[in-house]
């Protein structure tokens, strides 16, 4: 063996040491990375808006740092601690609370057996305190972690300003590792991008804005606890066919039975807003994007918050959608994607695969 050899032997160890250092080093922080990443491809329009106003590129992404830490920070922190106040009140009120009489109101043909209702009044009530505990630990836990969770809010602001900054620099640093022809690097990066833009766009974004709609009917026609549930509605937005109904329905149900017809009326106004407003909002914000299928997104969900944590709604669905592309650009064809399609306005399939 040459002193070639031994030198690209040697030169591969200390690229792996390294690497490796270089993993742990991040390893405490690398889910504010992503963070900052996933920020940042939410803000690039914007931030392109803005360079044209600016004509600077640190001013450009300093004023979205800055209006970010101001628009979704500070109302987090402010309505943290009513949410906990309010969990903590809904988990010892569910102790007490009688759920069979609300069912044998609402259902009496379903409940005529005085078991059954027992039953079943028993396990919804398990359900709400199970669920209200988990919600109690969760903010508790948050309230304790407040210095990691500054120091990790800094790290996630620095790299959405850095990235904001330097994505050209950095996509061309990326792209110089690629295995593919420039040809399937376009179509890849088109791909991935509308991918992305799917999952973010069409699903936090448009979810969000869901649950926030159905959060300002509650507190507008007095719902108990509504900040906690315009919380959980958020939550549920974001899941693909479970929807903000998962939340309001049973809150619709409890006005019938509690509140004024006006209240009734103005939830299911509200409600039914927040539940279909996605059928107009879509085609506006997910225009030319990738569609992924629904049981990517909802297995991707699932899965990613196991592994992930919170972050895995958006990680899981896109791990896998990634994975596929990569795949699909090994087996490049002519013909189209066998797990995207695009959609456009009117919702017509344009999308083809890597060539035409």
């Amino acid at each position: 063996m040459d002193d070639n050899y031994y030198k690209q032997f040697f030169s591969i160890i200390i690229l792996l040491i390294l690497a490796v250092l270089c993993f742990l080093i991040i390893k405490p922080i690398i889910m504010a990375i992503i963070m900052g990443f996933i920020l940042s491809f939410i803000f690039m329009p914007l931030y392109k808006k803005l360079i044209l106003w600016t004509k600077s590129q640190n001013l450009s992404a300093g004023i979205i740092c800055v209006g970010l830490l101001a628009i979704f920070i500070l109302p987090i922190w402010f309505l943290s601690p009513v949410a906990i106040d309010q969990a903590v009140k809904v988990y010892f009120a569910s102790q007490d609370f009688d759920f069979v009489t609300p069912l044998k109101s609402i259902f009496p043909s379903v409940f005529t057996s005085e078991t059954f209702a027992v039953e079943a009044g028993n396990a919804i009530g398990n359900f709400v305190t199970g669920l209200t505990d988990a919600l109690v630990r969760s903010f508790s836990k948050l309230v304790l972690e407040i210095p990691a969770l500054l120091l990790q809010l800094v790290v996630v602001l620095f790299t959405l300003f850095f990235v904001l900054r330097d994505k050209d620099r950095l996509f061309d640093f990326v792209k110089s590792f690629s295995p593919f022809s420039k040809e399937v690097e376009k179509k890849l990066a088109e791909s991935s991008s509308g991918i992305t833009a799917s999952v973010l766009y069409g699903q936090v974004v448009i979810g969000t804005i869901q649950g926030t709609i159905a959060g300002i009917g509650f507190l507008i026609f007095g719902v108990p606890n509504a900040i906690l549930l315009g919380l959980l509605a958020i939550v549920a937005g974001i899941f693909p066919v479970i929807g903000t109904i998962l939340v309001w329905g049973p809150v619709f149900i409890y006005s019938i039975l509690q509140m004024s017809s006006i209240s009734i009326i103005g939830i299911f106004i509200f409600g039914f807003i927040s539940t279909n407003i996605d059928n107009f909002l879509r085609p506006l914000i997910v225009s030319r994007r990738v569609k992924i299928p629904s049981v990517i997104i909802i297995l991707g969900m699932i899965g990613g918050v196991f592994f992930f944590g919170v972050l895995g709604f958006i990680l899981g669905p896109l791990v896998i959608a990634y994975l596929l592309i990569i795949l699909e650009g090994y087996q490049f064809k002519k013909k189209k994607s066998k797990f995207f399609i695009e959609e456009e306005s009117e919702q017509k399939l344009l999308f083809q695969k890597f060539s035409r």
